[in-house]
This record gives structure tokens, sequence and C-alpha cells, in this order.
């Protein structure tokens, strides 16, 4: 018998069910919000939990909607350094990786690196002699023990041509504009005062024979097609421990660079730059030492910093005592035993944010490539170092410090300029323009929570979000 209340519960539960299966269905494809306004910004994130690495995202940026949240605004109006670029060392151990590879490889991670389609990197350090980093230590002139050579007859670059001079010559073949700086980690050690490798001092008797030493390096380089844009003086100059490494008071570097190297640069004709210092940002008086010398100053294009001591706010103490002598960022590692996560926010925040919004023309991650045994390194040199890469013969892994630089290298290309952004401890950021007019904003969530905030700029304003510790750049 069909008593009309069981039909009406019958009936009841036909229609459940019905809306229970509609809903599951519409719950796999959301369908975007039609009242949601974009913008034409896009956005590349990365992420701590590696989700998303340098990802473009797939929708652009939401406009701006009146909202309570935190806003950068930016004013391209107000302008600051002009940038030379973002990268890496290029290490000997570097480029003997990438010369291991298969021609084919080589092309294609190279084209990745250096081709500014890709990620576009615009700025490399390297050493002159052997770095610690390098598989064996040696200068351009060594001698066995006992011999000197002062008039340098016996100079010679044939070891970076095994593996440096044939990848910069790769590379400079996709990027030809791209700037170089060497740095030396030592003299050849007949010139020091203890002959050895490690530590020492450059005897005062061979500051004019050094000084042609590098004016020969830049000469060899030039005859191999590579441009040496800048050098420095001395690599950690007060860190002796190393092996290579060389001690060099601030006061003996400038008696070095006005009395000896500057004026055989000039004889020469040389144009490569001169940077001092090359050391951690806890030391600004060293450089400000060498300024403060007006012989010296006028061979001095700046002063370089890393920050493995200080707080890199410490450059701008440098910049506003001097500001028409550039700062540069040259090197920070990645150690193999730290995290991911801890490494993308530190870094970005204090490099990539924190070197730029301080004056740095250049922010250059410490080293290119590894291998999975973390080599190549000198008998004392850093057994820790991970590289931006990791080559294991033609299998390469893309370790932190890559992204790190890609955030900016990509976008922030040379001639950029840093433009006025306001700063949020929650939220650093630094903002650029570009030489074709985009506006670059470099963001990272410095937070423990997902972060909602907006952008205003001139080009137009958009509200955004970041989850905790990952990194963002807006590209109008």
């Amino acid at each position: 018998m069909n008593h009309p209340f069981i039909l009406l519960i019958c009936a009841l539960f036909l229609v459940k069910c019905s809306s229970t299966d509609t809903s599951s269905d519409a719950s796999e494809v959301t369908p975007p919000d039609q009242s949601t306004a974009y913008s034409d910004v896009d956005l590349y994130v990365t992420k701590p939990d590696q989700s998303e690495l340098f990802n473009l995202q797939a929708n652009k940026v939401p406009s701006y909607t009146e909202n309570g949240n935190f806003s950068i605004t930016v004013d391209p109006e107000t302008t600051y350094q002009t940038m030379d670029g973002f990268g890496f060392s290029l290490t000997g151990g570097s480029a003997l990786h990438l010369n291991d590879m298969s021609d084919a490889s080589r092309a294609e991670i190279l084209n990745e690196l250096f081709d500014s389609d890709n990620i576009g990197v615009s700025y490399l350090r390297i050493s002159i002699g052997a770095s610690d980093l390098d598989a064996e230590v040696f200068s351009y002139d060594d001698l066995s023990e006992g011999e000197t050579d002062e008039s340098l007859e016996r100079f010679s670059i044939e070891k970076d041509k095994e593996n440096l001079i044939p990848v910069l010559k790769e590379i400079l073949a996709i990027n030809p504009n791209i700037k170089i700086m060497g740095s030396p980690w030592s003299a050849p050690t007949w010139m020091k005062t203890n002959n050895n490798s490690i530590g020492g001092s450059l005897k005062p008797e061979y500051y004019a024979v050094y000084a042609d030493y590098f004016v020969k390096y830049i000469k060899a380089y030039e005859a191999e097609g590579i441009t040496v844009d800048a050098i420095t003086v001395q690599n950690e100059p007060l860190h002796d421990g190393n092996n290579p490494s060389m001690y060099m008071e601030a006061i003996d570097q400038a008696d070095f660079v006005k009395n000896h190297l500057g004026p055989a640069f000039e004889t020469a004709g040389i144009q490569t730059k001169i940077i001092v210092w090359d050391h951690n940002a806890d030391n600004p008086s060293y450089p400000m030492t060498i300024f403060a010398d007006t012989e010296a100053n006028e061979y001095v294009d700046g002063s370089a910093f890393h920050l493995y001591g200080g707080s890199i706010d410490n450059l701008s103490t440098v910049h506003n005592a001097y500001p028409d002598k550039n700062l540069y960022f040259t090197e920070q590692w990645v150690g193999v035993n730290s995290e991911f996560d801890d490494n993308l926010l530190w870094h970005t925040r204090e490099l990539i944010v924190g070197a730029t919004r301080n004056w740095c023309k250049t922010v250059l991650e410490w080293n290119l490539a590894s291998n999975s045994n973390l080599e190549i390194h000198t008998d004392g040199g850093c057994t820790e170092c991970l590289g931006a890469l990791t080559i294991d013969g033609d299998t390469v892994k893309r370790n932190v410090a890559y992204y790190i630089i890609a955030h900016a290298s990509k976008f922030v290309r040379p001639g950029s300029v840093r433009v006025s952004s306001n700063y949020s401890s929650d939220l650093p950021n630094v903002a650029f323009e570009t030489p074709s007019g985009d506006i670059v904003v470099i963001v990272v969530n410095n937070t423990s929570i997902d972060m909602a905030f907006n952008i205003k700029s001139p080009s137009g304003s958009i509200s955004t979000s970041l989850d905790a510790g990952a990194v963002g750049t807006y590209v109008w």
C-alpha cells in the first residue's frame, strides 16, 4: 500500500541524493569568480615546501580591491642605483663539472642559465688563479722553492684554458654582454711573507710586480676574447685560514692601489674597475679607510661585500659616507646541511632584497656548481658548499640558490634601476624599473602565516597573497 507519508519521504531522499551528486561533480572544477577583475601582472612563485619552484602562475594577479591589508607602494620617480646584474661565482670546480658534460647537455644547461629568455644570469665572478673550489692550488706564476720571477716571464693562464675559459666562451656566445669580475685568493707564493698558499702577506718589494700580474691577467683574458669588467684586490683579506688565502690590512691595500695597481692600470690603458674589501659587512671601516686616502680613492670604483658577519644595513653606512662609490654583493654560500626553506627565506630577505636596498649593484651566490660529493675543492677548501646546481655527469639538479637568483636575474636586467617601495619586516620587498619600462617587485613572506597584501604602482595596483616563507616576483 502506498502511504502518502512514505511517498513524501522517498521523494525527499531522491532529491537529497541528486543534490549531493551534483555538488560533488561541481567541486572538481571550480569556475573562476566572474566578479573578480584581473590585472596584466605576471607572478612567479617559489614556495618553501618546493611544491612550486619559480612557477609562473596560471592566472594573472587580481586587480586591487579596497581592503585593510598592508600595501607596498612603488614610486618609480624616486630612483637609486643602476643594476649590473645577478649571478654566481663560476669556480674552477664549477667549470670542470660543466666541461665534463656532453656537448648537448652542457649547451642545454648553459642556455637555461644565461639566455635572457630563460633565467638570464647576467654577472659572474671568477677567481684569479685558484680559489678553494679548484682541484688544486695554483697561481699564474708558480715556481720552485727559492725561485723568483720579477719580470713575470713565466706568467701563464694555461690552467684556466682547461675548463674555465672554454666554458666562459660558450657563455659569452649565449650572452656577449655578461659582466665578469675577477678575484684573487692569493698572490704567487714566492711573493708572500710565508712562501705558502695559506695566509701570509704580500711582500712590499713585490707590490709593483703583483700590479703587473693583474695587468698581464687582464690582457691574457682579452687575448682570449674575454673582458674582465672588474677585479677585487683580494678575496676576504682578513681571512687567512683558507687554502688559498692572503692577509692584507686596509692600509696595505690602500698603498698597493694608490702606488702600484692604479698607476699600472693607467699606464697600460686598462679600463677594468678596481674594487676593494670583498669581505664581510661587519667591517665597513675597511673600505672607508681606503676611500679616505685621496690618492687611493681616485683609482677605486667601490667596495664589495659578503654576509658571513655583520648586518646588511651596514652597507648603507659606506654609501652614505661615500655616495660616489659603488657597492657590490659578491659572495654567499649555501651549506649542504641547511634547509631549502630557511635558505630561500634568509637569502631572499638579506641579499636579493637587503643588499639591493642597501645600494648593491650585484648579488652573487657562491657557487654555480658542485657534484653530489661536494667536489671539487682544494685541501683545506670548503667541504660543505652546495652549488646552485648539482652536476653528476649529464644529470643536473637545481638547488635553492638557483631559484633565489632566478627570481631577480630573469626580470631585473642590467641597466634596471632600483626604485622606491615602502619596507615591511613582514613583507620585505624591493622594486625596480627595467630598461624596457617594466616594473618588477620581489616580495618574500617573512612570517609563519599566509599573508594577503596589495602592491600599488602607477602601472596598476593589485591585491595578492603569498604563503608563509614564499617568494614572489611580480612583473608589470
